[in-house]
């Protein structure tokens, strides 16, 4: 299943497998090609030119994004990678519905001649530019205030920085690999600590 645009841009900051944090955003060529791979669901948009001001604008909402995403997986703790770095919650909230209010859209009726009225909202903006911006706002918004919220969590397995939607009660990871990852940690953990505890017994 396709990610919804806010979980995908979430998920453009992530541990490496050295330990090391990867930023699929880490420069103008690597947003573009983000783009590129989202064009589906960021769909309308058009060919886009990125520079660094688009980049930038990408950047802070994603910042946003991850502090309310870490805001709503509490009292449990946020992906480590990034908790360090996030703002407080009042700006992101302000930078959210900011990003959101860009993009003017404007009620339209359709009625056709054999059927019930019906009404759309259309885009009265053409940036594109402004109206991506706008839509990953805007899909924040509806996440962050509808049911899929209550099943957002942090998955803290090694070497992962993802936020999942838990697809079922006992879901504690974002895959079956980090799954795996984290029950070999705590394996060699208990392994550690069995063999310090041996060695620090004294000798009878």
């Amino acid at each position: 299943m396709a990610q919804r645009p806010v979980t995908a841009l979430a998920s453009t900051i992530r541990h490496g497998g050295d330990g090391g944090v990867l930023d699929e955003l880490e420069s103008v060529e690597a947003t573009a090609r983000w783009l590129r791979r989202q064009a589906r669901g960021v769909g309308g948009i058009g060919e886009l030119v990125v520079d660094e001001e688009l980049r930038e604008a990408v950047l802070l909402v994603r910042r946003a994004v991850r502090t309310l995403f870490a805001r709503a997986v509490g009292p449990a703790p946020p992906s480590p990678v990034d908790a360090h770095r996030l703002m407080p919650a009042d700006e992101a909230l302000a930078a959210l519905n900011a990003a959101s209010a860009r993009e003017l859209v404007v009620p339209q009726l359709h009625w056709p001649a054999e059927g019930t009225p019906t009404a759309t909202l259309a885009s009265a903006e053409a940036d594109p530019r402004v109206r991506l911006i706008a839509l990953l706002a805007r899909d924040a918004v509806d996440f962050l205030s509808g049911p899929q919220r209550e099943h957002l969590r942090a998955c803290h397995a090694p070497r992962c920085a993802r936020y999942f939607i838990r697809s079922h009660g006992r879901q504690e990871w974002c895959t079956p690999a980090c799954g795996n990852r984290a029950r070999v940690a705590r394996h060699y953990g208990r392994a550690r600590e069995a063999a310090a505890n041996t060695a620090s017994r004294p000798y009878t």
